[in-house]
């Protein structure tokens, strides 16, 4: 597989482009960047002081909110088992959420990919009785160096208690609490080990970082992801879902298949005025203000992914 280069937009450089736009979305972030260094550190920071909030769904699943990815939750006579783990710094908020919610202990848990938003805390779920598991290039991720130029962080192999101990390829099927979980490796989108977990029997579907409900999505041309990839998925995900279905982001309030076709088509737009921007010969810096996401910002742009930035991240794939 031929990945284009991945994106190498500097702190600096983006203070740059952020003064072509007005947009107050762009701007902040930013300012937290000069303040903490880096993205990660921003999003370590907030995830240190969030509220982690609990939303019950049904058949004994909830989602925990606040720190990095959201994290499903499924209790029963199996123990806990958790979708994500989040960052480590919200350990004490998180397992103060658990405990809210039942006794039960937690026993299993299961990435959805690599990303440290989502990763940061297997190490002290492991530590406190949780076996992981995940498709198989999630652990070949947190096993090696990685830099992500986008958040100017190289990211060491985790601790060996971090890993996950069972790992699989395409498929893998968890019979847990009485219910049926479905795990399935999507093709390369927002990274090339993301994964869809299906709880079947009570119709509620996590799709992780496939889909950001209302935001605009990282996309991680380092490990395998492009924004090729990422409407591929969106097809995926609205192909096998139902409108009676709760689906979990892993960003962003739960939603259904609805929030799915319109994030989809935000990408599909999106996509199509980079492109013709890109086949006219305009650089990056054009097009990034000619703002082709503009017809879009006021829903998706206030998040992590500022417009000049995802606007890059699509160029280069495209």
């Amino acid at each position: 597989m031929n990945n284009p280069p991945a994106p190498v937009i500097s702190r600096r450089r983006f203070v740059a482009t952020a003064a072509l736009s007005s947009t107050a979305a762009i701007l902040a972030p930013r300012q937290l960047l000069a303040q903490y260094g880096n993205t990660v550190n921003v999003m370590r920071k907030d995830a240190a002081s969030a509220k982690i909030v609990v939303k019950p769904l049904r058949n004994n699943i909830s989602v925990l909110m606040g720190s990095g990815g959201n994290i499903a939750v499924l209790t029963g006579k199996d123990g806990k088992l958790l979708i994500d783990s989040g960052f480590a710094v919200s350990k004490t908020a998180i397992a103060n959420a658990l405990a809210g919610i039942n006794s039960d202990p937690v026993k299993h848990l299961i990435n959805t990919h690599w990303h440290v938003d989502h990763t940061d805390g297997n190490a002290w779920l492991h530590a406190a009785g949780a076996d992981i598991l995940a498709q198989q290039k999630t652990r070949e991720h947190l096993s090696t160096t990685i830099r992500i130029p986008l958040w100017e962080t190289t990211f060491p192999p985790v601790p060996a208690g971090a890993l996950p101990t069972t790992v699989f390829d395409a498929e893998h099927t968890v019979h847990l609490n009485g219910t049926t979980i479905a795990l399935k490796h999507y093709l390369p989108a927002h990274t090339d080990s993301d994964i869809s977990v299906n709880f079947t029997d009570a119709d509620v579907l996590h799709v992780a970082d496939t889909w950001w409900h209302g935001y605009y999505p990282f996309i991680d041309y380092v490990t395998g992801g492009s924004i090729d990839g990422a409407i591929r998925a969106a097809e995926a995900n609205i192909a096998n879902t139902t409108n009676s279905m709760i689906i979990i982001p892993g960003h962003g309030e739960v939603g259904n298949r609805s929030h799915l076709i319109e994030f989809r088509d935000m990408l599909v737009a999106i996509r199509g005025n980079i492109a013709t921007l890109k086949k006219q010969g305009r650089s990056l810096a054009e097009t990034i203000a000619a703002k082709p996401t503009a017809a879009f910002d006021a829903v998706w742009g206030g998040g992590l992914m500022s417009p000049a930035e995802f606007t890059e991240l699509v160029y280069t794939g495209v």
